[in-house]
């Protein structure tokens, strides 16, 4: 059985002289040592205040638009800067007086006061990089990112909290905890060599990879895409738009057409009895893993309640137009009722569709892509999934970020596009325990650097397994059952709480 390491915390016995004169100072205003000692432990950056939001969010809906989207585009538009640079997209107002967003943004500038935007994201690795964005591995190379199964990479987030949640609960759910759609990443970009690492288990076991959805079906709308070196096709995408009869499947679950429960549980009580002929293996760390594969793998099979919230097309026509009737938009449907159903991390990517280098990864002809299908799908979408949240009460309880791997860089490309760039980008938060209507950080007056309030991809991990009631400082172990931070070196971000 895996253990769980905790942190070491300090000590009393660490406080010098001058820490006890404070503490007796400290005691007039009714502050106990121990209370003293947390402090103090705060403020040089080893712990987090008591209460701050911990725990505000049930369950988390992470949006991941892979490719990455700009920043001059999206939330932080620089009008005075020069036209290489800003672009064709002129700057709108939002709710939030003295804040502008892009134009292409009509809906999400609507919600600002309802945000909270940071725009000084920054780390060292201008690469598709999810997998260092959305786990504490503490830095990245060009071939991790071709190796999903690389032993040296860390768990992925919905990972870490599936781990952790069934160890506290002592059991697996009868409802997946962590969720990703629409389908594998990347699995749909071209050759199967295109599969990048990100939202994989590591070191916890393949078990605890994000339960999987699949959704098998074109597009309605034909749109033409510009692979690299300048070869277009013309290309069914669902991002583009989606028949309202297409549906989404748990993916690799299957049932025979016709076949009853008294048979199903027939068969498991089978693979049951040969469970007991194997139970001198019980504690293997691969049988532990299996017999965690086939539970799941039964409760999805069996369990209407899956089934009910997979079915988008029992929501209302005019709400599944108001998220937009294509791929994102349907998608953060689904998220939404996966987590009304009991999940308790969503990953929704917005992924490559039939070649690479196209949607989010905008190195050729970005204004095409954007105006065509990438921001109105943005807007309707991500607009619609918080006041949706909101109207059903969900919202104060469930924490939604829409991050990429990196930005784009300043000025344009010879491909009327925009290159990789992770100096200085932006992301979104809003929901349980997120402030409303607050703008962090700044970038230059090109976009292109850090201004002020760096925030690396670690403290946004930090900062969502705070929310969740994880405490960031807590360690799980490795294949050699050493003791790993879940958020690497991230530090929570009361800014953003």
């Amino acid at each position: 059985m895996l253990r769980l390491f905790g942190s070491q915390r300090r000590h009393c016995s660490d406080l010098t002289r001058r820490d006890w004169m404070h503490v007796g100072g400290l005691g007039m205003l009714g502050v106990s040592l121990a209370e003293a000692e947390r402090l103090k432990a705060f403020a040089e950056g080893d712990a987090q205040p008591d209460g701050v939001g911990f725990g505000s969010a049930k369950s988390c809906i992470l949006l991941l638009p892979y490719g990455s989207p700009p920043q001059h585009e999206t939330f932080d538009p620089k009008p005075l800067a020069p036209k290489e640079v800003r672009g064709v997209h002129l700057p709108i107002s939002t709710a939030l007086p003295g804040t502008h967003f892009c134009e292409g943004l009509p809906k999400v500038a609507g919600i600002a006061d309802r945000l909270t935007v940071v725009r000084s994201m920054t780390h060292p690795y201008p690469l598709h990089c999810t997998a260092y964005v959305t786990s504490g591995i503490p830095d990245y190379t060009p071939a991790l990112e071709t190796r999903p199964r690389d032993r040296k990479h860390w768990p992925f987030i919905g990972s870490i909290v599936d781990y952790l949640d069934e160890r506290r609960a002592g059991s697996i759910s009868d409802f997946p905890r962590n969720v990703a759609m629409p389908w594998k990443m990347n699995s749909r970009g071209g050759e199967a060599a295109s599969v990048q690492a990100g939202p994989y288990a590591a070191f916890l076991g393949r078990a605890y990879d994000p339960v999987l959805t699949d959704f098998p079906h074109q597009g309605t709308k034909e749109i033409i895409k510009q692979r690299p070196y300048g070869t277009k096709h013309a290309v069914q995408d669902p991002y583009a738009g989606c028949s309202p009869d297409a549906r989404f499947d748990m993916a690799g679950v299957k049932t025979e057409a016709g076949i009853s429960l008294d048979r199903l549980n027939s068969r498991r009580s089978l693979l049951q009895q040969f469970g007991e002929q194997r139970s001198h293996l019980d504690g293997h760390p691969a049988i532990d893993s299996y017999d965690r594969h086939q539970q799941l793998a039964w409760s999805l099979v069996s369990s209407e309640k899956v089934q009910r919230a997979l079915d988008v097309q029992a929501e209302a026509p005019q709400l599944r137009e108001w998220y937009g009737m294509n791929l994102f938009g349907q998608s953060c449907l689904l998220a939404r009722r996966m987590v009304e159903a009991g999940s308790r991390f969503v990953t929704v990517f917005w992924d490559e569709y039939a070649y690479l280098n196209t949607d989010w990864d905008t190195h050729w002809n970005q204004t095409h892509r954007l105006n065509g299908w990438l921001l109105p799908g943005f807007d309707s979408a991500f607009s619609a999934l918080i006041l949706d949240l909101e109207d059903r009460g969900l919202l104060d309880e469930t924490l939604v970020v829409w991050m990429s791997e990196h930005g784009r860089t300043p000025k344009f490309n010879s491909n009327a596009g925009r290159d990789h760039w992770s100096r200085v980008y932006s992301l979104c938060l809003a929901g349980a325990g997120i402030p409303r209507g607050r703008i962090v950080g700044s970038s230059d007056d090109l976009g292109g650097d850090v201004k002020d309030t760096p925030i690396s991809p670690k403290d946004i991990l930090a900062t969502i397994f705070h929310l969740l009631g994880i405490d960031p400082r807590t360690h799980v172990p490795n294949q050699l059952a050493q003791p790993m931070p879940v958020a690497g070196t991230g530090k929570v971000r009361f800014e953003l709480l």
